[in-house]
């Protein structure tokens, strides 16, 4: 069976009161209708058909090549904007997801499953439905004796009997797709809205003897539906439960997992222990038997096993096995740590590699800088990477020590086993093996503190006078 998808993401929601447009909106870092694109890539859709409108050219540059498209000009209806895809789909033979772009929360395997009841039941339609104790708002299904699905009423329309029921569409269906786009051309807008609506097909497929099923998901928040902040703050808060859920269930352990914020791109290595405030973002991969947090904000970032990071910042970067980061350390884009590596407080990285056993204990800044193995490098050394023009490299062999306060300017070479003596600022490069040093000599001037002192002591009691 051939299964293709056609996704709603031509609305402009106006309740989300923002310029950007309602699918593209993010529950735990991905726009809504990525989530959506997902899961129907993960219920194997062959073709995805994303149907678009108010800001269609956002949309088709965020999703890329990861769906075909079709443009929806004027937005008059859920029947109207899935015809639209008939030029595409209307003669493929197989079964055809119609999902919205702004139900973010719904599942691969509920859809997997109404695939198969659509299929081994023969329906023409399948209906994914959810039982609400309070369904007010939402359009009714009612079934027959016999459990199929007779139609479904909007609330404005429901008899009194009818506004009893609990089962609710939530706008997810299967449909057999020749069978759909031949429906859809008997749909007519003679309603007080003056639209297309999707839900009329159920009606006529009902007419012509065709069955109707409808799967009941189990997880009430699949049928979840954003159309405002208040719905994408519900949206966020149930999916970041999931993902949480997932790690848990997956061997990570978590503090306080209501205040631990991990995006659904994010994998998590078995006994890795989440302290609370930490932030995961994007394509983070973090590995086993990490300490990650308190405070720890990772992005795009690969974590070895046995890493300690808190309260630190880390961005597209790479750290080796058992390295440790922080309190207060930021490795910015382009950094990369190998095995044992340690970055203390308050010590900024960008754009540099350090090699397996490399230290930088405190307020340091290394940018632009490939480091070997075994180097300290101390308190307040700074690798002056930038003449206000462009950007050069400092190089540091294995085994190198750089003292406190060293102003290292690039471009320039520090050998194997090399020794940079506090407070010097470097410009020329210094072979292996050799001392450098390059400060003022010190002179002490015999009794001249007792002097000034003497001299502003003087001042001030003139100035009493």
């Amino acid at each position: 069976m051939k299964v293709m998808a056609i996704v709603l993401a031509a609305g402009q929601g106006k309740r989300m009161k923002s310029k950007l447009y309602k699918v593209l909106h993010s529950v735990c870092g991905k726009p809504m209708v990525g989530h959506v694109l997902d899961t129907v890539k993960e219920a194997h859709a062959e073709r995805t058909v994303v149907i678009v409108g108010h800001g269609a050219e956002m949309v088709k540059a965020t999703l890329g090549d990861a769906a075909e498209y079709v443009l929806q000009e004027q937005q008059l209806g859920t029947g109207h904007a899935v015809r639209q895809a008939e030029a595409l789909l209307g003669g493929e033979e197989g079964t055809t997801i119609v999902i919205c772009g702004d139900t973010p929360l719904v599942q691969a395997s509920t859809i997997n499953a109404m695939l198969e009841l659509h299929a081994s039941s023969g329906a023409a339609a399948t209906v994914l439905t959810a039982s609400f104790d309070n369904p007010t708002g939402y359009g009714r299904v009612i079934r027959g004796e016999d459990g199929t699905v007779q139609r479904i009423v909007e609330q404005k329309d429901c008899s009194p009997h009818e506004a009893a029921v609990k089962e609710i569409n939530t706008g997810t269906y299967c449909f057999d797709n020749q069978k759909l786009f031949a429906a859809l051309a008997k749909v007519t807008s003679n309603n007080a809205q003056g639209e297309y609506y999707l839900t009329d097909v159920i009606g006529i497929f009902r007419e012509a003897g065709e069955s109707v099923q409808g799967y009941c998901t189990t997880d009430l928040a699949e049928a979840i539906g954003v159309n405002d902040r208040v719905a994408l703050a519900e949206a966020e808060r149930l999916m970041r439960e999931r993902i949480n859920r997932n790690h848990l269930l997956g061997g990570v352990t978590f503090i306080d997992a209501a205040s631990t914020y991990i995006e659904a791109g994010v994998q998590i290595g078995s006994d890795t222990i989440i302290y609370p405030g930490t932030v995961l973002r994007g394509t983070t991969v973090i590995g086993e038997d990490c300490v990650i947090g308190p405070q720890a904000d990772i992005t795009d970032s690969t974590i070895g096993n046995g890493v300690t990071i808190k309260y630190s910042v880390v961005a597209e970067s790479a750290v080796g096995d058992t390295s440790s980061i922080g309190p207060y350390a930021n490795l910015r884009p382009g950094s990369k740590l190998g095995v044992g590596c340690k970055i203390g407080d308050f010590v900024e990285l960008k754009n540099a590699s350090l090699d397996d056993g490399s230290k930088v204990s405190h307020l340091s800044y290394v940018g632009d800088a490939k480091v070997g193995k075994d180097v300290n490098i101390g308190c307040g050394a700074i690798t002056v990477n930038y003449d206000g023009y462009n950007k050069f490299v400092t190089e540091i062999g294995d085994n190198a020590f750089v003292g406190s306060n060293v102003n290292l300017i690039a471009p320039v070479k520090i050998g194997d086993g090399a020794y940079v003596v506090a407070g010097s600022t470097i410009t020329q490069d210094v072979p292996a093996g050799d001392l450098a040093i390059a400060r003022e000599r010190q002179v002490n001037k015999p009794g001249y503190a007792d002097k000034i002192r003497g001299r502003a002591k003087a001042k001030k009691e003139k100035n009493l006078k």
